[in-house]
């Protein structure tokens, strides 16, 4: 039953994993990965979950003239990096999409950026700051800082994808300018890449025309008619268990889960932690219980399957040298979120008698960290970019308070006793097996 299993998944795996459109938005996102990470420093100290330092920030004048705090200033790189992620998630999906399209990435990347510019809405309307209440309101040109992040992360990828099809196709047909052998290839680069450009640049151009002929533009239809429904789904309890079985079914089989499943599902809690991080910033929408730090923090600890719990267990509870070896070798990268030692050495991969708790762990995890959630004894995690390999407890205080190590180090207990009897079944079966003396001929 395993082989006919495997041999129905793999290729659905492998399929997943190829898809240069699901790897284009993965490695995207990851360009932006370490500005996020910084600006999370800056973001985390600004509101550190311990009241008397965040009133004191809050109360440190640093420019007299505008009257500023320290807290302002604290906020400025998160803003120079949170605020406008969009731009360095569409510059780095087109790039990596560009590669897999054979054009030069780097005018891949600008090409995707000006046309995401191109439909972007470049008017603002409101009532000006300080005005009385049911004051006109007036049009100003500018941009929404709003498009430049979260809400403007879903036509940024179709942006990306549909200006470097089109540029890859004028360039594939031949239609560029070509210079002479004598020219320095850059400059010859350069200009190869102006028809194609400049296709794209009319391409959009219409585009924006039929929009506005509606009497709208594509930031507002995409983001209402498909990012809202695509975040209303995955921002419920259901979809995150229902991914996370699959998730810990492709480990199962040897396949990494987290690749797979984190391709599609990833951006949408990403998009989901930016829209965390503006409504704790500015008290703007609502709060999303469901979001990436909810998963990497709260739904498995020591990687796939909350294996931390099972690498203490085997130290503290098994007998066989085999499993207290192997727990004792897990146990330090268990504490960083690394586990394939226990993945391929125990191993979870084909163990039938472990796939079960393996995958139960997380579902439970995920499921007792939403109702605590949802009923307020721990707080919504801020979309504070806490590095995955933070260790638990530490991890939970930075992105909530200490409810928030309260309730991992909770998690980690009850972890610990899910995998406990399943453990012993398999750790009878080894310490039987070192103990057995050999039958004399």
């Amino acid at each position: 039953m395993f082989e006919r299993l495997n041999r129905l998944f793999q290729p659905l795996a492998a399929a997943i994993g190829r898809n240069k459109y699901l790897m284009s938005i993965r490695d995207g996102f990851l360009v932006a990965t370490p500005l996020l990470i910084t600006g999370s420093i800056f973001l985390l100290i600004a509101n550190f979950p311990i009241p008397a330092v965040t009133d004191y920030f809050q109360s440190v004048i640093v420019n007299q003239t505008t009257q500023a705090t320290l807290a302002d200033y604290l906020a400025v790189p998160a803003d120079a990096t949170y605020t406008i992620m969009a731009i360095f998630a569409v510059a780095g999906i087109a790039y990596s999409f560009a590669k897999r399209m054979d054009v030069k990435p780097i005018f891949g990347a600008v090409t995707g950026l000006m046309s995401w510019f191109i439909l972007m809405p470049f008017q603002l309307t409101g009532a000006p700051v300080g005005s009385p209440e049911g004051a006109a309101e007036v049009t100003l040109t500018g941009i929404d800082l709003s498009w430049m992040g979260a809400k403007g992360i879903f036509i940024g990828i179709i942006c990306a994808f549909l200006s470097i099809h089109i540029y890859a196709w004028v360039n594939h047909k031949g239609w560029k300018i070509t210079m002479p052998e004598q020219v320095p290839e850059n400059v010859v680069e350069t200009f190869s890449s102006l028809i194609p450009i400049l296709i794209v640049m009319c391409a959009f151009f219409v585009m924006n025309l039929f929009f506005g002929f509606f009497g709208t533009n594509a930031f507002d239809f995409v983001y209402e008619f498909l990012q809202i429904p695509l975040l209303n789904l995955g921002d419920t309890l259901g979809s995150m268990v229902v991914a996370y079985i699959f998730l810990h079914f492709f480990w199962f089989f040897g396949i990494n889960g987290g690749s797979v499943v984190g391709a599609v599902f990833n951006p949408i809690l990403q998009t989901l932690s930016l829209e965390n991080v503006k409504y704790f910033q500015t008290g703007v929408g609502s709060a999303h219980i469901i979001n990436q730090q909810f998963q990497d923090l709260f739904a498995t600890f020591g990687g796939a399957g909350s294996t931390l719990s099972l690498a203490i267990a085997m130290v503290v509870m098994c007998r066989s040298q085999r499993m207290k070896e192997l727990g004792k070798l897990a146990l330090v990268p268990g504490i960083f979120n690394i586990n394939e030692p226990i993945i391929f050495g125990m191993p979870i991969v084909l163990n039938p008698i472990m796939i079960v708790p393996f995958m139960i762990a997380p579902i439970v995890n995920i499921v007792i960290s939403y109702f605590t959630m949802k009923i307020g004894l721990v707080p919504v995690t801020s979309g504070i970019n806490i590095p995955w390999p933070t260790p638990a407890i530490i991890s939970g205080f930075l992105a909530t308070n200490w409810a928030g190590a309260v309730l991992q180090a909770l998690l980690l207990v009850i972890d610990f006793f899910i995998y406990l009897p399943f453990l012993k079944v398999l750790d009878n079966q080894y310490y039987k097996e070192e103990t057995e003396t050999p039958v004399a001929e």
